[in-house]
């Protein structure tokens, strides 16, 4: 439960530290002394998004801090969950700087606003005039249900098991379309693989190719010139080898008489043996080199091919085209497989449904169970609202598929009069009717779940009298199970809290302030009396306000 607020800088909150008790509290206060603004700073700790404009002084920051007894409620394995130290007295805060920049704090660790919204809203339910617009709505309905039926771990299965099941049929889908796709484009992947299967490629033979056609052009020019130069080697007398074997035997002869040649004599005789491997290896090239015009043809026909694909495909080598080859045979092979990857996921689909649809029929039957103890108690706190007549009923249907919230669809109808068939709520029900059927589900939710706050905000508009105060004798009830602060004008209700709060305005010099002060028992009896009395604080009022305060 809340325990402690304080505010510095928000709005007309200059500084305030308010201090809250269990049971009923009740906040009066004259129309626009600032008691919703109080509801504003409590929403920044709970997640609500705000901007420089809640700033009272633009050159200081503002600061809300709430201070929560979370020890009943088993919120150890969220504050584990999301790394954040668990104390039993927990300590919110959120600060908006001069810029506009939010920071968030759970017990002095940063959070994001996300974190800060999910533990809010285990934290403090803040109902104000606007919501009673909710109850219209269908997932709240369902929700209040489920709270009823106390659905909490069938919910959270159920989700599961959706969340499965859609994840199943994604990837069905996705495989039957990819597959449908692809299928089309088979016969065209299929051509183009033949085609390159059939070119039999290989790395680096477009290299050896163009250097054998080049030999094969020039085939004649080659041989000739091979011929020539083995001819000017060792051809005759008058050759390279021939000059120099007379050379060499030439120092041979003076070798004997001139020792000082004899190294120059060894190295002619390498040389010569040097070019007459020279001069024999050109002859054999010179004998293999013929022009073979069918070989030539070949070469060039298998080039030509491979320049037919490069150009088709738009690639540069071979070896491109063959990692192609490569992604074809597996986009083929992927979608002959397609039939077995569909017929396995269509399996699991089939199981993931089964599944869903056991737990959807579980939770479908606990809502249908709860039902007529909700139309009860409905009706019994409806007619001790002062709605004598009333009638509640829950229409419950089917969505016809699979909803993120199971396969159910309800619709609160209601009748105020013996004459009218109950109908649709949100058309049938006045503003104060409204308001008590919202109070009247918020009480049966209080019974049934383990939320430590409920912050009423004026949900007594279009009420008075007799039927006010049993409207403050539920919300009494109510917080014999939570906390309960309520917003009022009502004196008949503001007599039923257990602590009342009065919100004021102060002039401080050039400025205005809201303020906030505990009420004692005296100063209860005449802000009640002044609630009581559009004339001031007449001695009958004062009567009458003591008179509420005994009952």
């Amino acid at each position: 439960m809340l325990r402690k607020l304080s505010v510095s800088n928000y709005a007309l909150i200059e500084k305030l530290d308010i201090g809250f008790s269990p049971g009923l509290s009740i906040i009066t206060g004259e129309t626009g002394s600032g008691k919703s603004i109080l509801l504003g700073a409590l929403a920044l700790i709970l997640g609500q998004r705000a901007d420089t404009s809640v700033l009272q002084d633009k050159k200081k920051k503002c600061i809300v801090e709430g201070e929560f007894d979370i020890s009943k409620y088993g919120l150890a394995v969220f504050f584990d969950d999301n790394e954040l130290d668990y104390d039993d007295i927990s300590i919110i805060r959120r600060e908006i700087n001069e810029s506009g920049k939010s920071r968030a704090f759970i017990n002095d660790t940063p959070v994001n606003l996300n974190v800060l919204k999910e533990l809010g809203t285990r934290l403090v339910d803040i109902h104000s005039q606007h919501h009673n617009l909710i109850i219209a709505g269908s997932r709240f309905q369902l929700e209040v249900i489920d709270v009823v039926a106390g659905n909490g771990e069938i919910i959270e299965s159920y989700k599961r098991s959706f969340n499965s099941y859609t994840s199943a049929l994604e990837q069905h889908t996705s495989l039957k379309d990819r597959a449908a796709k692809a299928t089309a484009d088979l016969d065209y992947y299929t051509f183009q693989l033949e085609q390159l299967d059939a070119a039999r490629l290989t790395a680096g033979e477009q290299e050896e190719l163009e250097e054998e056609l080049q030999l094969l052009t020039h085939s004649g020019e080659v041989k000739e010139a091979l011929a020539r130069a083995a001819a000017g080697l060792d051809g005759d007398e008058n050759s390279i080898l021939g000059t120099l074997r007379d050379i060499v035997g030439g120092l041979a002869r003076i070798e004997a008489f001139f020792p000082r040649i004899s190294d120059l004599h060894s190295r002619l005789q390498s040389s010569a043996i040097e070019l007459k491997d020279i001069s024999d290896e050109l002859g054999r090239y010179e004998g293999v080199t013929e022009f073979d015009p069918g070989r030539a043809g070949h070469v060039s026909e298998r080039l030509d091919m491979i320049y037919s694909l490069q150009q088709k495909h738009q690639l540069g080598t071979v070896e491109e085209l063959i990692s192609l080859r490569d992604g074809l045979r597996k986009k083929v092979e992927e979608i002959n497989n397609y039939e077995f990857s569909i017929d396995e996921a269509g399996k699991k689909l089939e199981e993931c449904r089964k599944e869903l649809e056991a737990v959807a029929g579980e939770l479908s039957a606990s809502r249908t169970a709860a039902i007529p103890a909700l139309e009860e108690h409905m009706v019994s706190l409806l007619r001790r609202l002062g709605i004598p007549n009333a009638r509640f009923r829950v229409k419950h249907g089917k969505t016809g598929d699979f909803a993120p919230y199971g396969t159910d669809r309800v619709e609160f109808l209601f009748s105020a009069n013996r004459q009218s068939p109950p109908m649709e709520l949100g058309r049938v029900a006045s503003g104060g009717e409204m308001s008590r059927v919202m109070l009247s589900l918020k009480s049966l939710i209080a019974k049934t779940n383990s939320l430590p706050t409920i912050i009423f905000d004026e949900i007594d508009s279009g009420v008075s009298g007799e039927v006010a105060g049993m409207v403050g004798n539920i919300m009494k009830e109510m917080s014999g199970n939570m906390q309960v602060v309520n917003i009022t004008h009502l004196p008949q209700i503001a007599g039923k809290g257990d602590h009342q709060f009065l919100v004021y305005k102060e002039d401080v010099a050039d400025a205005t302030h809201t303020r906030i002060r505990l009420l004692n028992s005296e100063e209860r009896i005449r802000e009640i009396a002044r609630m009581l009395s559009s004339d001031g604080l007449t001695e009958a009022a004062m009567v009458n306000a003591k008179e509420l305060l005994e009952r």
